[in-house]
């Protein structure tokens, strides 16, 4: 008879020492490795064991969820969707692809692409009563507000679609979010400039329904430009999702209390409404005006090192990045590409940019801090090129980083832990 063989022995659980040196008691905390990046000390046994809590306010050391969407590793300068490097997505997919992939967790098949497509086409028109709200706003509202307040109210219209423990209505709610997202948007636009709405085209890819929706009007028609809606898409990509941010961590903040899908998505704007997240871009073109000119750029220079002055070098940095900013170099290409489209030879603020760029990155100070440029210091200035007004800014991000607080918001509601 053949002896069986040995069990095979367990692999032992990786663990830290805790040690209280008032009382010398030792607690041992389990170790979880990730797929990529660093471990992390689960610790949600620590105040039963210990008493003790962890202090961590501005979530620098802390991993908040598991989740298996976005990766980012800011010592070497690294974003990754579902393991898909940025640069690569940027250059190689388009928008709806990479929305695909933030809530499916792999790209689409031809077939599946062409049917996602359509199923976020057919949801693009808002609820004809909406167009009255929308107009009950004073006409100055600045965009931002007009949306939180436009998405938040769509759960009065749109009521089967609210039962987040539904699978399919989370899935209806999630296509319409991504769907209204850019006719809103493109809404606000339009009431605050005293144009009429444009409904959008069901002929028209995402980012060129988009541009046609915001800069069409009903007189003529609009010829969208490629290069134009290629940028546009990209910048969608670009800002698609970045991991646990503060407009994310929102989103799934609201939504581990059973918040509908459009009230934690309203939730998410107004914390990406701040200047310290969503209106980095727009602080940038700021800086750039009170710059004026590449003759004052030393000056400039001068005050950011100086610890007493409160002037700072925006979009340059970043509190994730500590290498390049991955995205930046995606969209410095196509910065340049949108101002050779529009026929802007010698755009002075991108001349100013450029200048600020190169001075800053032979600049010891800055490169010892790897201060690099960050995606927020080209993005303004391309859209600023494409006619947008500085107050649409945060508006578009929004737009973009609606699928990425779908996604985290959806794998929350999916996550039986």
């Amino acid at each position: 008879m053949q002896k069986p063989a040995p069990a095979a022995k367990k692999a032992t659980q990786e663990t830290v020492t805790l040690i209280d040196n008032a009382t010398g008691k030792r607690f041992e905390l389990p170790v979880i490795p990730g797929t990529i990046g660093p471990k992390v000390i689960d610790v949600r046994k620590l105040y039963a064991d210990t008493g003790h809590f962890t202090y961590d306010p501005g979530y620098t050391s802390t991993g908040s969820c598991e989740s298996k969407i976005t990766y980012i590793d800011g010592d070497v300068g690294v974003l990754m969707h579902r393991g898909y490097k940025i640069e690569e997505l940027a250059e190689h997919s388009d928008f709806m692809e990479v929305c695909y992939l933030l809530l499916n967790g792999e790209l689409p098949t031809p077939a599946q692409k062409t049917k996602f497509e359509r199923d976020i086409t057919l949801h693009t028109m808002v609820h004809e009563q909406l167009n009255r709200f929308i107009t009950g706003f004073r006409r100055d509202a600045h965009p931002v507000a007009v949306m939180c307040g436009v998405v938040g109210a769509l759960s009065a219209f749109y009521h089967d679609s609210l039962d987040i423990s539904d699978e399919h209505q989370r899935m209806v709610a999630s296509f319409r979010l991504i769907a209204k997202m850019p006719t809103i948007a493109a809404m606000a636009f339009k009431y605050s400039i005293g144009q009429p709405f444009m409904y959008p085209r069901n002929d028209l890819k995402f980012a060129e329904n988009f541009l046609y929706m915001t800069f069409g009007v009903p007189c003529e028609p609009y010829k969208v430009s490629p290069v134009l809606a290629r940028a546009m898409d990209r910048i969608f990509i670009l800002h698609a999702d970045h991991e646990q941010n503060a407009s994310t961590s929102t989103v799934r903040l609201a939504g581990s209390s059973g918040a509908n899908p459009f009230a934690c998505i309203a939730a998410g704007i107004a914390s990406l409404w701040g200047p310290a997240h969503g209106g980095a871009n727009e602080a940038v073109l700021k800086m750039l005006s009170e710059i004026g000119a590449k003759e004052r750029i030393p000056e400039f220079i001068k005050r950011a090192k100086d610890k007493n002055d409160s002037f700072r070098l925006m979009g340059f940095g970043h509190r994730v990045y500590k290498n390049y900013d991955p995205r930046a170099a995606v969209m410095r290409k196509s910065c340049h590409d949108v101002l050779n489209e529009l026929g802007v030879k010698r755009e002075p603020m991108l001349d100013l940019a450029m200048e600020l760029e190169r001075i800053a990155l032979e600049d010891d100070y800055f490169v010892s801090k790897k201060l690099f440029p960050n995606v927020d210091f080209y993005s303004g200035i391309i859209l600023k090129a494409m006619g947008f007004p500085t107050s649409m800014f945060t508006a578009l991000f929004a737009l973009a980083r609606t699928v990425g607080w779908i996604a985290q918001w959806k794998e929350m509601i999916e996550d039986p832990g």
